[in-house]
Formats: C-alpha cells, structure tokens, sequence
C-alpha cells in the first residue's frame, strides 16, 4: 500500500510537472485571447492584476473572476483542466491562511455563528467572513489571470516581451533554460523510477534503495553538467553574444501558433 501511494505520487508530480511545462497546445488555438498581440495583453493583464489587488469590495471580484472563466472559454481552454490549475494549490493554501480571520478574536463584529468545540465558545463574524472571501477571491483571481496569460501565449513571445519591457537579460535566459530542461529532467526522473521497479520489483531493502536513490541523484547530476556544456557549445557555434534570439519557422502548419517543437531559443 504505502509503496503504490509513493509510486502514484511520484508519477503524479511528474505527470503534473510536464502538463504544465507543455502546456502551449492551448497558445495555437483559435481562440479570443490568442489573437491578441503579446506585449498588448501583458499590459492589460498587468493593468487586471492591480486592479484585483486594488479592489476592497467581494461583488467586485466576483465579477473579475467571471470574466477570467469566460476569457477561458472563449479562448478554447478546458474550464476543467483551467479550474484545475487556477485552485488545486495556492487559492486552497491561502483559505487556510483566512481561516483564523473568520473568528471573533482577530476580526470583531457582528456574530454570523456561533459554536462549542471542546468546552471553549467560538464566534465567527461577518466582517471576519467577508475579509476572509474577499482575500480567497482576490488570490484565486490573480492566479486565473495569471494562469490565462501563460496558457495564451506561447513562451518564446512572453520571454520576448519581458526583454522588451526592460527585465534584465540573464533573468530572461536563466528563465527560458529552466522552462525547456524541467521537462527534460522531469522525463529522466521517471524513466530512471520505472527502470528501477521494472528490475528490482516491489521488495527491496530500504538501504540498497538509499544507495540506488544516490547514485541516481549523483548520475543526474553529471548528466546536468554534461548538457550544460554540450547547449552553451552549441549556442556558441550558432552565434550566441548573450541575448536570446527567437527563431520561429512556419513547417507548413497554417495554426498562428506554432507549437513548442516548432521554436528555438539560441
């Protein structure tokens, strides 16, 4: 049991590791925010974000929040597979965080309810209810649009528009590195955990797995080194002076937005 948990975790993570990595099938379809030029929709999606943090009124984000699911739509994402991403994690973390402002202790006013637990008396108010939704719904709407901008528009053109606003060059590099090789690590940790398993089984001496989990780790980590030096050569023989150059080829494919195979980062 405890090892079919691990296993399913483990695939899990790697499973959720690569779906967001290649997640730009969503940036070449037809969709109302895909037409929308990259430099163009970072300013307003900057100009939504604080507005949302800006916004002190509930009904308000509400109606943020709708939009976000509605751009979702009209944009041919999945409203499952948005939901997912926008509330699996942080939204969910920070509704514990609120959970102490709901009590009379740290937010007084008007009782909403009023209950016993272990012999003591708590008192949740309204204010403490309405600060405590108000902070989920301005988290959760900042994600979505976050979340939303990332899926419309394909990685090469955002790293593209951070140079253009002034973000440093090496952040941009630095960033653009680590969005192509999760994935690739991501796959190699998994190919390594299936070989293990497909050679060793179930039953193994958890020593001999500590020792197999560390030169694994040791192994990756030469690995790393290698392809570290193996791309830096190959950039360089390309004419690599230390900005990215984006270089976009068409293949014959009519989508507007070609996929994440048909672009390269120098």
């Amino acid at each position: 049991m405890s090892n079919g948990f691990i296993e399913r975790s483990l695939l899990g993570v790697f499973s959720f590791l690569k779906e967001s990595v290649s997640s730009e099938e969503y940036a070449a379809k037809r969709g109302l925010l895909q037409f929308i030029e990259a430099r163009v929709k970072v300013l307003i999606f900057a100009c939504l974000l604080i507005a949302v943090v800006s916004v002190r009124n509930t009904s308000i984000l509400y109606v943020f929040y709708s939009v976000c699911v509605l751009l979702a739509v009209f944009s041919g994402i999945s409203l499952g597979y948005f939901l997912k991403r926008t509330w699996v994690f942080i939204p969910l973390f920070s509704l514990f965080i609120a959970i102490p402002a709901l009590f009379s202790v740290f937010t007084p006013g008007d009782t909403l309810v009023t209950f016993q637990l272990a012999g003591a008396r708590f008192i949740i108010t309204w204010q403490g209810f309405d600060g405590a939704v108000l902070f989920v719904m301005r988290v959760a709407t900042s994600v979505s649009l976050v979340v939303l901008l990332n899926l419309t528009t394909r990685q090469t053109e955002l790293l593209r528009t951070l140079r253009i606003f002034g973000i440093p060059q090496i952040f941009v590099m630095t960033l653009s590195m680590c969005y192509r090789y999760i994935y690739l690590f991501a796959e190699i940790i998994e190919h390594a955990y299936i070989g293990i398993k497909s050679r060793v089984g179930t039953a193994l001496h958890y020593k001999k797995g500590q020792h197999i989990v560390a030169w694994k780790i040791a192994n990756l980590w030469e690995r790393s080194q290698q392809l570290n030096e193996e791309v830096y050569n190959a950039m360089l023989s390309r004419g690599y002076t230390g900005e990215p150059k984006v270089l976009e080829r068409s293949l014959g494919i009519k989508s507007r937005a070609p996929s994440l195979k048909q672009n390269r980062i120098l």
